[in-house]
């Protein structure tokens, strides 16, 4: 008996506990604990308030001869260059591949010296003079490789050479008059995103996870680093961004990080975080914004729906907005314009974040069956500020420039097989490149 008793009396005090008063629910919404960090109850999350009526005062126009890298770095970028308001075809020439069943042309061309570089979905490198005469051309396809096992890459040129990287993990550097390759190294992981040059030194990243400088004199790696590895994210890294002290990186995993451009240093690390619920694209956190830099900010955005701006000097989260970026964004004056994940062209202010005016460019593709689902997506590249309005060149098969004040379309411009590379403006000529791998010049 005594064992008996033994086991009921903790039963029994359990029971009596279990009588006592209930702990009262709060009141309120429950929220999940990572809505608060990256959703859209975060602090800094800039909520919009639509359209705003605001003037524009569009910068000078600057008379630039050359294009020569990807604009997301001051030291290269020409804020309105020059260009015609009534633009009309100037030369269309074949540069090889375009997009096919297995391959896609997605390399930006470049343009420097009184030359146009290109690449195509085969990743042969072709120099066309800017009167539309082809020079030279050159396949950057490993002997025991084909072309379709390794897309992507870009251009950038600097210090006399011609830099090239691709899917095939090699950085190389051509001679841009002959096309003669002068060193090539080894990423030992696929290069799909443009490089950027400044003082010697070409800046890449590898697999969407590695980032490396490269002497630009011999090929010779000045340094390195390694960030968190993700294979959920989009083809094409973001090129690397400089300013006279930092470089800055993004990564597939939605990283982006600042580093001393020369020794590598690495200064901060931050995470682009946040996502538009209940949009299947946007469980990819990869940054397709490319991270600008202007003055101390960084203004850069993700795959799933969230823009941001931060500073240079630490990563500091300066503000948030509800928009993804598909492209690196235009900052100019007051404001920052780039197209969203939602094939938006938009305008926000760029102290605050807050929306300015926003216009709908070409989504979905036309049905060919009524009964079935969309049979793809266009796709929209942009935008730059060129001639004093704002450039998007579309796979929908035209060029589109708008009003930057109030986002009003003023031109559209037929491109036959629709446009695959962002358009690029030097000597008041704008050059973009179709789908079909012809590159097109209007001025």
């Amino acid at each position: 008996m005594l064992r008996k008793t033994s086991l009921l009396f903790p039963l029994a005090a359990l029971a009596l506990a279990s009588c006592a008063e209930r702990e009262p629910i709060l009141p309120g919404d429950r929220l999940n604990v990572r809505d608060v960090l990256s959703g859209d109850y975060a602090d800094d999350v800039v909520e919009t308030a639509g359209p705003q009526a605001r003037g524009f005062a569009t910068p000078a126009a600057v008379s630039n001869a050359d294009w020569a890298q990807s604009p997301v770095s001051p030291h290269v970028r020409v804020t309105n260059p020059a260009l015609g308001q009534a633009l009309s075809p100037l030369f269309s020439v074949p540069i090889g591949a375009g997009d096919g069943r297995k391959t896609r042309l997605n390399a930006d061309p470049i343009v420097a010296g009184g030359r146009v570089f290109t690449m195509d979905a085969n990743h042969q490198v072709r120099a066309t003079s800017t009167a539309g005469q082809a020079l030279w051309s050159k396949v950057l396809v490993p002997l025991r490789d084909k072309a379709p096992e390794g897309q992507g890459g870009g251009l950038a040129y600097g210090d006399g050479k011609l830099f090239v990287s691709s899917g095939f993990g090699k950085l190389t550097a051509l001679d841009p008059a002959s096309g003669q390759m002068l060193w090539e190294q080894d990423l030992n992981n696929t290069a799909t995103g443009a490089p950027s040059y400044r003082d010697g030194l070409v800046y890449v990243v590898s697999g969407d996870r590695t980032a490396w400088a490269i002497e630009a004199g011999d090929g010779r790696v000045r340094w390195q680093f390694d960030n968190g590895e993700n294979f959920n994210n989009i083809a094409g890294a973001p090129a690397p961004a400089i300013n006279d002290k930092y470089v800055i990186f993004a990564f597939g995993s939605g990283a982006v990080s600042g580093a001393f451009r020369q020794g590598g240093l690495r200064v901060w690390n931050a995470e682009l975080l946040g996502r538009r619920n209940g949009f299947t694209i946007a469980g990819i956190n990869d940054v397709t914004g490319d991270p600008v830099i202007s003055g101390d900010r960084i203004y850069a955005g993700n795959h799933a729906g969230r823009s941001v701006a931060m500073s240079v000097y630490n990563g500091e989260r300066l503000w948030t907005a509800k928009y993804g970026a598909l492209g690196p964004m235009w900052p100019a004056g007051d404001s920052v314009f780039f197209v969203t994940d939602l094939n938006e062209l938009v305008r926000l202010d760029s102290d605050t974040g807050q929306e300015i005016w926003k216009r709908d460019l070409p989504g979905y593709e036309p049905k060919r069956n009524p009964n079935r689902r969309r049979d793809g997506s266009f796709a929209n590249h942009g935008p730059v500020l060129a001639g004093g309005r704002l450039i998007v060149a579309s796979t929908d098969g035209k060029i589109r420039a708008f009003n930057p004040a109030d986002g009003a379309l003023l031109q559209e411009i037929v491109i036959p097989g629709g446009a695959t590379t962002r358009p690029v403006v030097a000597g008041g000529v704008l050059y973009v490149v179709s789908r079909k791998g012809v590159l097109h010049a209007f001025r």
